[in-house]
């Protein structure tokens, strides 16, 4: 009975121990919660869905954020198909980067009824493949009526996606801190879309290639950013390129979620969306959730 007790007092005491660390953002048991941009293994999913997506479960990673949406399939599964081999390999699904680029017509006369036809279809889609956030990861602006067709045009995607209980965001790359019109196209896009229905998932590596700071973006903007590719010129923790202590260090509260995105390598690529996970698994500064 004593022995026992004690090892009631002592289980008891570690729960509440690591209770209290994981208030700190430090008790990280099994894992930490990281997600993976499935581009980062896009030439291996193409020969092999199913062993590459088991593959990433047992790397670590929690979840996932797809990059083939195509026709309502995700990498040719249906999205029922496509949730069901993603959780089959341990992970859950997180997020989606998909597009439908606005033609020259529908720019001039912000008639964007047959391109929100199609988020229609695509909502649906990704609703039914258990995805929590859709995001698109690439426009190209050029002038200043395309930023301001843009950005009515995100606001009715928004719509869309809030209807159907998902959330609506944008992925930057680095063209997004040139001007237009002495007006910064990221800071544009961000001041003129509606925070209730479009958010930012800021890619740090493409800030810093565009010659700014993620952490000063944070201050700049603390609600705005809900999910973060986390990349580097290659592998993280490898070239240095980019501070991501001082990024984690800074985190807005709005965060919630980081995305590992790799995409060129100095080893095979699943060696290298391994260190990945293990330099951000080991880095006290990374919470272990959002």
């Amino acid at each position: 009975m004593k022995a026992k007790l004690l090892l009631s007092i002592l289980a008891t005491s570690l729960f509440v121990a690591c209770t209290s660390i994981q208030a700190e953002k430090k008790c990280c048991s099994p894992k930490k919660d990281i997600s993976l941009q499935l581009y980062s293994l896009r030439a291996d999913f193409k020969k092999d869905f199913d062993s590459t997506i088991k593959a990433v479960g047992k790397m670590g990673y929690t979840t996932i954020e797809a990059a083939g949406y195509k026709d309502g399939k995700f990498y040719g599964k249906t999205p029922e198909e496509f949730k069901k081999a993603v959780e089959d390999a341990g992970l859950k699904v997180l997020s989606s980067h998909t597009r439908k680029s606005l033609s020259p017509e529908e720019i001039k006369s912000g008639d964007f009824s047959k391109s929100l036809e199609w988020w229609k279809v695509a909502i649906d889609a990704h609703k039914r493949a258990g995805m929590t956030y859709v995001i698109d990861p690439y426009e190209k602006f050029t002038t200043i009526d395309d930023l301001k067709a843009y950005a009515k045009y995100f606001n009715e995607i928004g719509k869309l996606a809030k209807a159907a209980g998902l959330k609506f965001g944008y992925h930057n790359h680095a063209h997004e801190f040139k001007d237009i019109n002495k007006q910064v196209i990221f800071d544009y896009l961000i001041n003129n879309t509606d925070p209730e229905l479009v958010f930012f998932e800021m890619d740090v590596y493409w800030v810093v290639r565009g010659q700014n700071s993620p952490v000063e973006y944070f201050r700049k903007y603390p609600t705005r950013f809900k999910l973060l590719h986390i990349k580097d010129h290659k592998e993280l923790g490898q070239s240095g390129m980019v501070g991501f202590d001082a990024i984690f260090n800074n985190l807005p509260k709005s965060v919630e979620g980081i995305v590992v995105e790799v995409e060129r390598y100095n080893f095979e690529p699943k060696v290298s969306v391994q260190k990945s996970f293990d330099y951000l698994n080991k880095s006290k500064f990374v919470p272990c959730k959002y």
